[in-house]
């Protein structure tokens, strides 16, 4: 049955309608699009913080490697929440046919694009932990930039292959997807024909996507563990320690949640629809508005470049105001 004001044309569908959260009541939309939206502004001047005023002459490792993170966190933001916050708040979740597939691709884009910047920040981090003294040798500022561009150009098969096996699909049956956004498996999920080959291929590379930066990921952090327990200072030890902790807090709360819906959509794990969205929309979203605190902010070198920028602006504002006055 069509849904009210979404398009069929000959028996196929036109339109999709993102439903979001399916039991979710009426009488909450305005609530939850207000919370999206706070959501989304955060991402916004968090990231946009970093954005303009990192000192551009911060250790460029680091520099490029936060600022790949921070393109990442908003584009993948901007093409996730503008709609479900417009489908909640106006009650207008119909999506075309073609914006569906754009919105499909670069969501898995940049979730591919973030897997890979995480795995170059583990890069980042075993390198200077392990070798301290070859650091400025081994991660050049060229190679770092390499590896960010790298990073970018592989994220493309990952989102690219499932597109093109998903577009030319039939859609004949419902036009409703249960999600926030379009994604690979709420789209199939309503083709006309078997979806296992499909769904089997989109599995295989968000495993791969998935595991395989882990895995160097998982490499590179007991190999920084071992060379510091190596360090003979507890204090050494500790302060070393702390350097890591950002990262492993993103790490954990990207990967987790992701591997447990993933593995548990093919082992048979049964749960609330609600409640998978749910994970999804936390493990989407919950990365971006907090990378700038618990990553960026807490990096010595980010907060001393911070400081300094926000000092020359009130250095600059108390001259103007002196000039204006004098």
């Amino acid at each position: 049955m069509s849904q009210k004001g979404v398009r069929w044309r000959s028996g196929t569908i036109t339109e999709f309608l993102l439903m979001g959260f399916p039991g979710l009541q009426s009488w909450y939309y305005g609530p939850v699009a207000g919370l999206f939206l706070v959501v989304y502004l955060a991402i916004l001047s968090g990231n946009g913080l970093l954005l303009v005023f990192v000192d551009q002459n911060l250790h460029k490792p680091m520099y490029f490697i936060i600022l790949n993170l921070v393109v990442s966190d908003v584009l993948f933001s901007t093409t996730a929440l503008p709609k479900i916050i417009v489908r909640y708040w106006f009650q207008a979740g119909a999506i075309s046919f073609n914006a569906c597939f754009v919105q499909m691709y670069f969501v898995h884009f940049f979730g591919t694009l973030n897997s890979f910047t995480l795995l170059i920040m583990a890069i980042d981090r075993y390198v200077a932990i392990c070798y301290p003294l070859r650091y400025s040798v081994i991660l050049t500022n060229s190679r770092i930039l390499y590896l960010c561009i790298t990073a970018w150009l592989i994220s493309q098969p990952g989102s690219l292959i499932p597109l093109l096996r998903a577009y030319p699909l039939p859609y004949c049956a419902s036009n409703t997807i249960i999600q926030c956004y379009c994604d690979h498996v709420s789209i199939t999920t309503l083709a006309c024909t078997d979806r296992v080959p499909y769904s089997f291929v989109a599995f295989i590379l968000a495993m791969i996507v998935l595991l395989v930066p882990l895995f160097f990921i998982v490499f590179s952090y007991c190999a920084i563990i071992v060379a510091v327990l190596r360090i003979a200072s507890t204090q050494g030890r500790l302060k070393t320690l702390s350097t890591c902790t950002p990262q492993l807090i993103i790490i954990a709360i990207y990967y987790l949640p992701r591997c447990f819906v993933y593995l548990a959509a093919h082992v048979g794990i049964k749960f609330s629809t609600d409640l998978r969205i749910a994970i999804i929309v936390f493990y989407s979203l919950l990365p971006p508005m907090v990378n700038p605190l618990i990553y960026c902010f807490r990096t010595k070198e980010v907060k001393q470049s911070l400081i300094r920028t926000f000092k020359r602006q009130q250095f600059f504002e108390k001259g103007v105001s002196s000039m204006i006055f004098s």
